[in-house]
């Protein structure tokens, strides 16, 4: 069975130089990432990146290219500020984020007050007719000459139950 030749890394492919087991960029610039390295390559240069990544030791290296490759797509899209302005960019919509969330408790905290206000206006209200229900206006309270028999007013107070809750349905969906 013969050995499968080692393929060259995209550093190595794009610097057009031989590719080795040894070769510090191929584990984090595989050949199909060639544009990756370009980028990178065209912002900081290969022996910069080299040095770089020779001074990060090795557990924190796949870390520092990731930082690197970032830091050149920033400065490829930003080249005066780089990976600066897309952090400042992205605070600056954290503050206006923060602004739109108190703007919202405040408005969610106006309706809860408006809803609370709105309930203890229907309790109130149903509160008093529950009341009238229960007291209703005694027949002495009209004004009425006891002097002058009106067989209208005494057909028409007759007409009502001792228990005024005889005059209403047991169950009515249109009471609150």
């Amino acid at each position: 069975m013969e050995a499968k030749p080692h393929q060259p890394c995209a550093a190595c492919r794009m610097l057009r130089r031989r590719c080795d087991t040894k070769c510090l960029l191929s584990p984090y610039f595989p050949a199909d990432e060639l544009d990756k390295f370009a980028v990178v390559h065209r912002v900081f240069g290969a022996s910069n990146v080299i040095k770089m990544i020779q001074m990060v030791e090795e557990t924190k290296r796949e870390d520092a290219v990731k930082a690197i490759v970032y830091e050149a797509m920033a400065r490829v899209r930003d080249p005066v500020y780089g990976s600066a302005g897309a952090i400042q960019q992205l605070q600056n919509m954290v503050q206006q984020l923060k602004f739109e969330v108190e703007t919202m408790k405040a408005r969610v905290s106006e309706v809860q007050q408006q809803t609370d206000q709105l309930l203890i206006n229907i309790n109130t209200h149903t509160h008093h007719l529950h009341h009238n229900i229960d007291n209703p206006i005694p027949h002495h309270q009209f004004p009425i000459n006891n002097n002058v028999q009106d067989p209208f007013f005494d057909d028409y107070y007759a007409s009502f139950s001792s228990d005024p809750m005889d005059q209403f349905p047991l169950q009515a969906d249109w009471v609150l």
